[in-house]
Parts: C-alpha cells; sequence; structure tokens
C-alpha cells in the first residue's frame, strides 16, 4: 500500500490515495492501529483516506490510531486539501470535501509564490453543535452546556460543549501549563455523560484575540494539535464572553498557530499550515 505521511502543526497522519489503491473496508480498524505504531508501523496519530464522493469534490474517512473512526479533523482536512491540489487532483483553489461527521466542508488553498504549492489553507467548518444531543451528550437533548460544574480526578472545572464533527469538552483555566492533561483527559474521554466519548480542550485566554490551547484527543490521547478542537475552543470562548464573534483569534496549539473565527454568519473558519513528511510502501 502506498502511503504518504503529513502533519497539521505536528497532528501527523498517514495518507492513502483511494484513487489509486484498494482497501477492504473490514480491514481498516486494523490497519490504522498497524500503520500508526510507532515500533512495528510507521507511526502516527491516525490514518486519513482521501477519496471520491457523490455529492463533493473529494471524501475524507479518519481512523484514530486505537482504529475507532473520527468524525472530523480541522489538520487532516487542511493536508487533505495540500494532498489533492499539489498532487493534481484538482486545480481547483476552492473546493469540497466531504466528510463523516461534519458534513461537506469548503477548502480554499493560498499558495507559495515561489514554489506554486499550497502554503496555507483556510477550511469552512460550518456551524457548530450547541446542543447536548450534537455531541452527543446525556441530559436535555436540546439544551446548552455553557461553564457547567464538571469534577473530573479531583479537579473541578466548568465544562462548556461543543461539536465540530467531534464532540469536544472545553475547559478555560488560568495557567493551561498547570493542567495534568495525561491524568484528567483520559477521566473526562471516558465520562459516561458522553455515550461516544469525547475530546476534552484546556484554554488559556490571553487577551481578546488569542488563546494556548492544549489537548487530550478521543482514541489518541496527547496530540500537538487539534483542528476541531481549536474551533470548539473558540466557540466555547465566545459562548462563555471570553472572546467576540466576528473577531479572529490565534490558539496557540503545541504544534503551532491557527486561526479561528466564529463569523456573525455563524460558521468557523479555520485558516493554517500542512505539510508532507514522506512517502512510500507499507507491507500489510
Amino acid at each position: 500500500m502506498k502511503f504518504t505521511k503529513m502533519h497539521g502543526l505536528g497532528n501527523n497522519y498517514i495518507y492513502v490515495n483511494l484513487f489509486e489503491e484498494t482497501l477492504n473496508h473490514e480491514e481498516l480498524t486494523d490497519l490504522a492501529v498497524r500503520v500508526s505504531n510507532v515500533n512495528t508501523g510507521i507511526g502516527s496519530d491516525g490514518m486519513i483516506l482521501i477519496g471520491p464522493s457523490p455529492r463533493a469534490d473529494f471524501s475524507m474517512r479518519i481512523f484514530n490510531n486505537d482504529g475507532s473512526e473520527a468524525g472530523n479533523c480541522g489538520n487532516g482536512l487542511r493536508c487533505v486539501a495540500k494532498y489533492v491540489f499539489d498532487r493534481g487532483l484538482t486545480q481547483k483553489r476552492e473546493f469540497t470535501i466531504d466528510t463523516k461527521g461534519g458534513g461537506v466542508v469548503s477548502a480554499t488553498v493560498s499558495l507559495n509564490d515561489a514554489t506554486g504549492q499550497v502554503a496555507l489553507v483556510t477550511i469552512d467548518m460550518g456551524e457548530p453543535g450547541l446542543c447536548k444531543k450534537d455531541l452527543p451528550m446525556h441530559g436535555d437533548a436540546d439544551s446548552i452546556t455553557v461553564l457547567e460544574p464538571f469534577t473530573a480526578a479531583g479537579h473541578e472545572l466548568k465544562l462548556t460543549a461543543v461539536s465540530t464533527g467531534n464532540p469536544h469538552a472545553v475547559f478555560f483555566v488560568e495557567d493551561v501549563e498547570q493542567v495534568p492533561v495525561a491524568e484528567i483527559g483520559p477521566v473526562i474521554e471516558h465520562d459516561p455523560r458522553f455515550p461516544e466519548r469525547v475530546n476534552v480542550e484546556f484554554n488559556q485566554v490571553v487577551s481578546p484575540t488569542e488563546m494556548i490551547f492544549r489537548v487530550w484527543e478521543r482514541g489518541s490521547g496527547i496530540t500537538q494539535a487539534c483542528g476541531t478542537g481549536a474551533c470548539a475552543s473558540v466557540v466555547a470562548g465566545v459562548l462563555t464572553g471570553h472572546l467576540t464573534r466576528g473577531v479572529p483569534v490565534r490558539v496557540h496549539l503545541l504544534g503551532g498557530d491557527l486561526q479561528i473565527e466564529w463569523a456573525k454568519n455563524g460558521r468557523i473558519y479555520m485558516t493554517g499550515p500542512a505539510e508532507f513528511i514522506c512517502a512510500g510502501e507499507f507491507y500489510r
């Protein structure tokens, strides 16, 4: 199987081009686990499949490194956009990508003048889901969760819940560096209030246009970046009064920065880089 390894701010996946490769549906979970293994595979946060779609220019499927399938991936979307443009699968600067959890999203690529290759990608992530049923989360299906008291591993927190194609439990803290993410993250991920588990974000607001972000990703653990989580965190920041709707926010992730805006039209726009790492063959 031919593969390409790419990363968006250090959030790295193994990408497989289904326009060229044929995979058995039954083997996808096991294959994702095997290619992600750092010791016996390639090593990654998971596997992403790029293929055709009946309702968009391309489709994307995401598998975490534990084999579970995710609904969306902001960093993965940017990498898919760079892949299909730089590899000549499209010549359009704006095109659509079909995702399992986020529906059809629009990608716009900005090129490096010197190389003609993609330097930055802006993704229209669509509108966030704010109700418990959107995550899903147990409780009143049509209610929203903003600054709800939440105890995890002995820590008293306040939960704001947002869906951006993936479910997110967002928390705001005074000093994100003091948060024991590896201890609290898995406890919240598996909290029974979230029947499909949940991604966990901790944020420190620096100013109305700047935020420091850390994440525990459902199915992957601590990662360098999470695009859907950064989007959910900006939405949560607006809901809690930390940020302003319609104002771009620079989010500092471990792997680098993203610019996120929850626009007044209700849609979330994410802009950031994507990079190739290597390409090769995996003997499955």
